[in-house]
C-alpha cells in the first residue's frame, strides 16, 4: 500500500462520523423503542428482546457482504447502502411500535421487519467501514484510529440519546415516530457527506487479464483455512460474549444484591463507561507513541484488558459477601479493562484483515463481525437467563450473579490465553501485525 493512499487523521475522523451516525440509529432501536414496548405498551420483555436478538442474528451475513465489497473493490457503496437500509429500518421499527396499540399483529410485523433491516444495515455498513479503515490507515495509526472510530460511535450513542430524549417530552407515539424518523433521515446524507471523495477510485487493479472471481463459499473456506483467522474468531466470540452480557447484568446486580437505587446504578454505569473511555484513550495515546517500535503492542493491550476485566469480575462475584466492597473503583477499573481490550481487538482486526490474500480483507472482517454480533446476541440472552435460572435454583440472587460473573471472568481469561499464545510474525511486522498469529493451528 502506498503512502499516498493512507488516510490522515481528518479522514479517520470522517470514518468515525459515519460510525457515530450508525450508532445514532442503533441506540434508538435498542434502548428507546425497547423501553416504550416494555413500559408504555406493557409488552412482555421477551418481545423487544427477540427483536434485538433478530437484529444481531441477521448480522451472521456479514461475511457475505464483506465478500461482496471485496469483489467490487470499493467499500463506499456498501457503506451507503447499509446506511440506507439502517435508516429505513429504524424509521420502520418506530412506526411499527407506534402501530401496536391500534393493530398489534401488523405493528409487530412492521417492527420485526424494521429490526431486520437495522441488522442488515449495521452489518453491511459496519463491515465495509472497518475494512476501508483497515486498508487505508497507516499501520502505526491503527490503534489510535480504532480508538477514534469506537469513541465516536459511543459519542453517537450519547448525543442521540440525550438530544432525542429531550425532544420526546411530552411523550406520545406520534412524537416518537417524528423524533426517530428525523434521526434516521439525517444519518444517510451526513454519512454521504463524510465519505465524499474519501475512498477515491478504490484499489487499482493489476494490468493484464482480470483474475477469475472466486465464489463466496470457496472464498470463505480459503479464509477459514487460515489459522490466524480461526484463532481470532474464537477470541472475538469469547471476549465479546463476556463483554456483551455485562450491561444487562451489572445494573440489576447493584440493585438486587447491593440495594442501590436506580439513580445510583445509573451513576455507576456512567462511571464504568468513563473508565472504558479512559482505556480507549490510553491505547490510542500509547499506540501513537510506541506502536511502530513495539510490534506486539496491540497484543499486549488485549491481554492486559482481558486480564483486568477478569480480575474485577472475580471481585464482583464476592462483592455481595464483602461489607463495604469498593464498587465504584471496581466498576471504573472494569470499564478501563473493557475499553483497553475492545480497542486493541478492533485495531488487531484492522491489521489482520489485510494479511494473506489482499482481496479477502472484507471477507475476513465480515467473519469477525459476525462472531461479534452473534456473541452480543447470545450474551443478551445468556447473562440474564443464567441469573434467573440460578436464582430459581438457589432461592437467592447473590449466588446466581456470582456464578455469572465467574463465567464472564473465565471467558476473558480464555480470550487472554488466545492472545498470549500468539507468536511474533517476524522482524518486519508492523504495529499489531503479529497480534494474533498463533504458534500452531
Amino acid at each position: 500500500m502506498s503512502a499516498a493512499r493512507h488516510l490522515g487523521w481528518f479522514g479517520v475522523a470522517r470514518l468515525g462520523l459515519v460510525q457515530a451516525s450508525l450508532g445514532a440509529v442503533v441506540v434508538m432501536t435498542t434502548t428507546t423503542l425497547n423501553r416504550v414496548m416494555v413500559v408504555e405498551l406493557a409488552l412482555p420483555a421477551v418481545v423487544p428482546g427477540a427483536l434485538v436478538a433478530a437484529h444481531y442474528a441477521v448480522q451472521a451475513l456479514r461475511p457475505r457482504w464483506g465478500h461482496g465489497s471485496d469483489g467490487t473493490g470499493r467499500r463506499t457503496p456498501w457503506i451507503l447502502g447499509g446506511m440506507a437500509a439502517l435508516s429505513a429500518g429504524g424509521a420502520g421499527a418506530a412506526a411499527g411500535v407506534a402501530l401496536i396499540p391500534a393493530a398489534p399483529a401488523l405493528g409487530l410485523l412492521a417492527a420485526a421487519l424494521g429490526y431486520l433491516l437495522v441488522g442488515l444495515g449495521v452489518g453491511s455498513a459496519g463491515t465495509a467501514l472497518l475494512t476501508l479503515a483497515a486498508t487505508r490507515v497507516a499501520p502505526e495509526r491503527r490503534a489510535a484510529a480504532a480508538a477514534v472510530i469506537w469513541i465516536m460511535m459511543i459519542a453517537g450513542f450519547a448525543v442521540t440519546a440525550g438530544t432525542a430524549g429531550a425532544f420526546l417530552e411530552p411523550f406520545s407515539m406520534v412524537r416518537l415516530v417524528r423524533v426517530v424518523g428525523t434521526v434516521c433521515a439525517l444519518v444517510l446524507p451526513l454519512s454521504a457527506l463524510a465519505l465524499l471523495g474519501l475512498e477515491g477510485r478504490g484499489v487499482p487493479m493489476p494490468r493484464g487479464p482480470a483474475p477469475a472471481r472466486v465464489a463466496f463459499r470457496p472464498a470463505l473456506r480459503q479464509v477459514w483455512a487460515e489459522a490466524p483467522v480461526r484463532r481470532f474468531t474464537l477470541f472475538v466470540f469469547a471476549s465479546m460474549l463476556a463483554y456483551g452480557s455485562q450491561d444487562l447484568v451489572l445494573d440489576p446486580f447493584a440493585g438486587r444484591v447491593l440495594g442501590l437505587t436506580p439513580g445510583e446504578t445509573t451513576k455507576l454505569s456512567g462511571l464504568q463507561h468513563g473508565g472504558a473511555l479512559a482505556g480507549m484513550l490510553a491505547v490510542a495515546a500509547l499506540g501513537a507513541l510506541w506502536g511502530r517500535r513495539r510490534p506486539g503492542f496491540l497484543r499486549g493491550c488485549a491481554v492486559a484488558g482481558c486480564a483486568i476485566s477478569a480480575a474485577v469480575l472475580c471481585g464482583l462475584a464476592a462483592a455481595g459477601a464483602i461489607p463495604g466492597f469498593p464498587l465504584r473503583p471496581a466498576l471504573g477499573l472494569l470499564g478501563f479493562g473493557n475499553g483497553t481490550f475492545a480497542v486493541a481487538a478492533v485495531g488487531s482486526m484492522m491489521t489482520l484483515a489485510g494479511r494473506g490474500a489482499p482481496d479477502r480483507a472484507g471477507l475476513r472482517m465480515g467473519v469477525w463481525g459476525a462472531a461479534q454480533a452473534l456473541a452480543f446476541g447470545a450474551g443478551a440472552v445468556l447473562g440474564p437467563g443464567l441469573v434467573e435460572g440460578g436464582t430459581a435454583l438457589t432461592g437467592a440472587p447473590a449466588p446466581a450473579y456470582a456464578a455469572v460473573f465467574l463465567v464472564q471472568a473465565l471467558l476473558f481469561l480464555l480470550s487472554a490465553r488466545l492472545v498470549a499464545s500468539a507468536a511474533p510474525a517476524g522482524a518486519g511486522a508492523d504495529a499489531g501485525e503479529a497480534a494474533l498469529v498463533p504458534v500452531s493451528a
